[in-house]
């Protein structure tokens, strides 16, 4: 992936009108980023991560660190390497509850602050960390809100984390919990069952809880929308409070989708209109829209066409098939496309709030994908 820094890049329309590229790329503002953060920040009642599998470059990575974000959800050594480099004193949370002993090994040696668990083997695993470890017994509940089932992967039932907590607690680890309420979750009262839940974990198991980490999974709109996010803390606060009382433990988020994803804007070019109205274009789902394969991205719903010269298509629009550029015929997008009927074949699409996943999914299959980061002012504009 390669990033130009061009100083009159001014917004993705700005990218069009003057460089009028014929490949997909992307244009990212680190200054749209950083407002997300601090945002989350000022607002959250706890320590902000940020849960680096959602993009990993590093120019996002920078612009966190220097807006003041200094713990990081990391999956994998190559996570924790790249984190390190950037930001040597970072905290690491090893959220990942499945790991080789090998990686096991690379977060030892990098001195990762927190791991979660949901199982006795990966409890076991870090039984020579330090003491002063905090272990996270990560726990799921039936499905309840998210776009799909993360519950179905990670986490241990209720009773079996409230063992598990019970047993990081008697080894001399700090006690925690986590949980995931599944990504891109609109449902406010998915966090307040899962708080509810956590309480009745920590008093099974007999245990005062340094900390409850309430995961991810903030929809992606909310990094723009500050009373939005102010939503879910209330609820968050709320529960909190009602669970725990003045026993609450410290709150930690780590928010991916909804820290980067409105940093990012794709711009794409229409190659091909088919005699059938369907329409190809030049970036699909083996490139930045491989996450609109799995799930109805709200990303579907934020898009502008333009002509070459700027101008926004706008008027009556037509259901579109819209395909990808490779010659794979899976190569299309799961749902029609509203598109104005005046847009013709060259005319762009700027697919707002890209920041999530897209960059880190992209392949480079049959020689397509975007693969060009632009710096702009500003994006989602």
């Amino acid at each position: 992936m390669t990033y130009e820094r061009t100083a009159f890049w001014v917004s993705p329309k700005d990218v069009i009108t003057r460089l009028k590229p014929i490949e997909p790329l992307f244009c990212f503002s680190p200054l749209v980023l950083q407002d997300t953060a601090v945002m989350f920040m000022q607002n959250f009642p706890g320590l902000v991560t940020y849960a680096v599998k959602a993009n990993d470059s590093v120019q996002v990575l920078q612009a966190l660190v220097a807006c003041g974000i200094d713990a990081f959800d990391v999956a994998s050594p190559d996570e924790i390497d790249t984190v390190r480099e950037i930001c040597p004193s970072a905290r690491l949370h090893y959220h990942n509850p499945v790991r080789a002993p090998h990686e096991v090994q690379a977060g030892l040696a990098a001195g990762v602050a927190s791991w979660s668990v949901d199982d006795a083997t990966g409890l076991a695993q870090i039984m020579s960390a330090p003491k002063s470890t905090e272990i996270a017994v990560r726990f799921c509940i039936p499905h309840v809100g998210g776009a799909y089932d993360f519950g179905e992967k990670f986490g241990a039932t209720p009773e079996r984390a409230a063992e598990l907590l019970k047993q990081a607690a008697e080894a001399g680890f700090v006690p925690s919990l986590t949980f995931h309420p599944g990504t891109e979750c609109h449902d406010f009262k998915a966090w307040d069952r899962y708080i509810k839940t956590a309480a009745k974990i920590a008093k099974n198991a007999n245990v005062r809880l340094k900390t409850l980490n309430i995961g991810g999974g903030f929809p992606a709109k909310v990094g723009r929308d500050g009373a939005e996010l102010l939503k879910f803390i209330n609820v968050i606060k709320a529960q909190i409070q009602a669970s725990f009382g003045e026993g609450a433990p410290n709150l930690v988020c780590e928010p991916g989708r909804a820290m980067v994803s409105q940093s990012y804007d794709a711009v794409l070019q229409v190659k091909a209109i088919r005699e059938t109205g369907d329409m190809i274009w030049n970036d699909g789902i083996y490139g930045s829209l491989a996450e609109w394969r799995d799930m109805t991205s709200p990303n579907l719903t934020d898009l502008e066409f333009l002509s070459p010269q700027g101008e926004l298509r706008v008027g009556a629009t037509t259901d579109r098939t819209v395909f990808g550029p490779t010659c794979d015929s899976l190569d299309k997008l799961p749902v029609q496309i509203q598109v104005p009927s005046s847009v013709d074949v060259g005319d762009y699409v700027i697919a707002r709030g890209m920041g999530a996943y897209a960059q880190v999914l992209c392949t480079a299959f049959n020689g397509y994908g975007a693969h060009r980061v632009v710096i702009c002012q500003n994006v989602g504009k």
